[in-house]
C-alpha cells in the first residue's frame, strides 16, 4: 500500500471509528442539564463543540474536497445555548461523518495534492485532510474532559493490564480497513 493510501485509510479511520466511538459514550454519559454548560463565555459547551465538528468536516471535507455546496455557518455554531439534544447532534454527526468518509473513500491517492479552496485557504487536499482529523481529535480531547468533569468515573476507554492500554471502544462493527480506492 502506498503512503498516500495509508493516509487516506488512516484518516478514515480517525474520523469515522475511533474518535466517534470516544465522543458518542463520553456525550451520553453526561447528565442531559450539562450538555449546554460552560465554563465561560468564552469556552465552548459540549453542544457547541458538536455542532462545530459536524461544521467543520462538512465544510472542508464534504464541501472542499468533495466540491459539494458549502452552507455552513460557523458563527451559529458558537451562538447556539440550547435546542438541540445530545441524540440529535450525535446523529447528526455521524450522517456528516458517513458522507466525509464517501468522499475519502473515493479519492485517488494521486489527488491529495490537488487544491482547493476552503474557508478562505487556497489548500491541497491532503492538506485539507490532515486539518481535519488534528482539529476532530482537539476538539475530542475537550468534549471527553468535560464529559469526565461533569460524569466522574462514567468515561473510560481503554483497560490497563501489564503495562498495555487494549481499547475498549473497538470490537464489533471494527472499522474496515483496506475499502479505500488505492490505484493511482
Amino acid at each position: 500500500m502506498s503512503i498516500a493510501a495509508s493516509f487516506l485509510e488512516r484518516s478514515r479511520y480517525y474520523l469515522c471509528r475511533e474518535y466517534p466511538a470516544k465522543i458518542r459514550p463520553a456525550v451520553e454519559a453526561m447528565p442531559a442539564d450539562r450538555l449546554w454548560w460552560r465554563p465561560n463565555e468564552q469556552s465552548n459547551s459540549v453542544g457547541n463543540l458538536l455542532l462545530h465538528l459536524s461544521g467543520n468536516v462538512r465544510q472542508w471535507i464534504v464541501s472542499g474536497v468533495g466540491r459539494q455546496p458549502d452552507v455552513r455557518k460557523r458563527n451559529m455554531e458558537f451562538a447556539a445555548r440550547g435546542g438541540a439534544t445530545a441524540a440529535g447532534m450525535l446523529d447528526g454527526l455521524d450522517a456528516t461523518l458517513r458522507e466525509a468518509d464517501q468522499v475519502l473513500r473515493g479519492l485517488l491517492p494521486s489527488e491529495l495534492l490537488e487544491r482547493r479552496a476552503i474557508q478562505g485557504r487556497d489548500t491541497t487536499v491532503m492538506e485539507a485532510v490532515y486539518h481535519v482529523v488534528e482539529h476532530f481529535a482537539g476538539h475530542t480531547g475537550q468534549v471527553i474532559w468535560i464529559a469526565k468533569m461533569n460524569a466522574p468515573g462514567a468515561v473510560r476507554f481503554y483497560e490497563d493490564g501489564d503495562g498495555i492500554a487494549t481499547p475498549l471502544f473497538l470490537g464489533e462493527g471494527e472499522f474496515e480497513m483496506g475499502a479505500g480506492r488505492t490505484d493511482a
